[in-house]
């Protein structure tokens, strides 16, 4: 039987990030991952899939807004086959090499599944087994199907079957709100589909404050999608001619029906084939691994990270997660834990949604005093000039000094604009040392100034 200084079983962006960080601290290290096609979730079924095709739909949306700009497109439609083949081949890239990497690595890489025999030892499926001092399970997330009526027998689509698709459906209901429902009901919207979305909470994105996700959904309407929130699911049923979902709005009873079902209504932790209980390891309700600061599980030579641990499915974080753990199995002094006030998130619908740091709702809850200002897109130059009027930029900061706490983005490019605030909210700046820095005019990043400038003036007033 081989025995390992680190085991890590998942070669995702948590595992191999790990892995490549205990092999740099003299770690005799192995990868166990039995998945179909190496890579993970974030190359192979997650971000860059999605995203790949999120900007050719924006493209094609552009290119039907050609009359706005004084322009003559006397047609624009997607090529289904055309952009799954670009997609198919920008993926594929990606994915080789990440399994260059994993392949020419400095540790050993497993093609098999893992399951416990009890805290140290690992069952693989290929009929081995393999010990280890130290372990990090980063096996990710899968979908999840709630107990509604009928779903589990719909054979709805999932994130991976849209991201899939080599044809334009007619018609598809999306079951969520989520970040993944919300990008890819737009998504379909865009390539001519009629899209109803279906969100069980008040509004959509409920992770986010009400104003940002209003003004999304404000957008989604606009361009023609159907928006259910606040709802009630009641059952989904299908034949061979669709599907039909019945749910409870504003109190009445309401049904649709649709060629397609999406079951986006979120995901789960990986880790029930696991048998973690062999293993000591203890679990939320939901599967999700129990961690400390540290990455540790309840077994504390046993560390866990990135979506089957979560706090959040954030694939820097949860790079960052593996890299803490292997760090802190090997004794590295100093480590710091990862700091969640300096949180950076972006969903990528149109307009875009960011923020990064602590937020209004958090500051609350903590009863910290802060000062908000914030400033619309249909006010500023560059915006108006793009068609971009959706969204405003909103600052948090300190009402002594100005430090700032954290930022708010929703509008055109709100993911590239929110890394303004990456290094000042690392370093702790003000309001006022944001103001001291150049800002060029006419530019989107401009819009930033005018909440700073508020802020800046109901300090010094105070």
């Amino acid at each position: 039987m081989k025995t390992y200084d680190f085991l890590v079983i998942g070669g995702g962006s948590a595992g191999f990030n790990a892995a490549r960080t205990a092999v740099s601290l003299g770690f005799r290290t192995a990868i166990v991952d039995g998945a179909r096609d190496l890579g993970g979730l974030c190359i192979l079924r997650g971000c860059m899939p999605s995203k790949t095709l999120i900007y050719m739909a924006e493209v094609l949306h552009l290119a039907q807004k050609g009359k706005i700009f004084g322009l003559k497109i006397p047609s624009a439609r997607a090529d289904m086959k055309a952009m799954h083949a670009r997609k198919k081949k920008i993926i594929a890239d990606f994915a080789r090499y990440r399994v260059d990497a994993l392949t020419g690595g400095k540790f050993d890489l497993i093609r098999a599944h893992a399951r416990f025999l009890d805290p140290h030892t690992v069952a693989l499926s290929n009929g081995k087994k393999i010990r280890a001092r130290h372990i990090l399970i980063g096996t990710g997330s899968k979908v999840s199907v709630p107990p509604v009526p009928g779903l589990a027998e719909a054979k709805a689509w999932t994130s991976d079957d849209v991201l899939d698709l080599n044809f334009i459906p007619k018609s598809v209901i999306v079951l969520g709100g989520g970040i993944v429902a919300c990008e890819l009901a737009q998504f379909l919207r865009r390539l001519g589909s009629h899209v109803t979305l279906v969100q069980r909470s008040p509004n959509i994105l409920r992770d986010h404050s009400d104003e940002a996700s209003q003004v999304v959904q404000r957008a989604f309407v606009e361009e023609g999608i159907e928006l259910f929130a606040g709802t009630k699911l009641q059952s989904v049923a299908s034949d061979v001619r669709g599907v039909t979902v019945k749910f409870l709005h504003d109190g009445r009873a309401v049904t649709r029906r649709a060629a397609h079902l999406f079951n986006a209504l979120g995901r789960e932790p990986h880790t029930a084939p696991l048998d973690l209980a062999a293993a000591g390891v203890r679990t939320r309700p939901n599967g999700q691994i129990i961690i400390n600061r540290w990455q540790q599980t309840t077994a504390p030579h046993i560390y866990a990270a990135g979506d089957c641990s979560g706090p959040v499915e954030i694939v820097h974080i949860a790079i960052e997660q593996g890299v803490l753990a292997a760090r802190h199995a090997a004794g590295v002094k100093k480590l710091k834990p990862l700091d969640f006030s300096l949180l950076l998130n972006v969903v990528f619908t149109d307009p875009q949604l960011a923020t990064i740091g602590r937020l209004e709702r958090d500051l609350d809850e903590h009863g910290v005093k802060f000062l908000a200002a914030s400033y619309p897109f249909n006010d500023h130059g560059k915006s108006i000039l793009m068609d971009a009027n959706h969204g405003y930029v909103k600052v948090l900061a300190d009402p002594k000094r100005g430090r700032i706490l954290g930022a708010e983005i929703v509008g055109k490019d709100a993911g590239e604009l929110i890394h303004v605030f990456s290094g000042p909210l690392a370093m702790r700046a003000t309001v006022f040392d944001l103001l001291r820095a150049p800002w060029y005019h006419p530019t989107l990043a401009e819009i930033i100034t005018y909440p700073l400038e508020e802020l800046a003036d109901r300090i010094h007033k105070k």
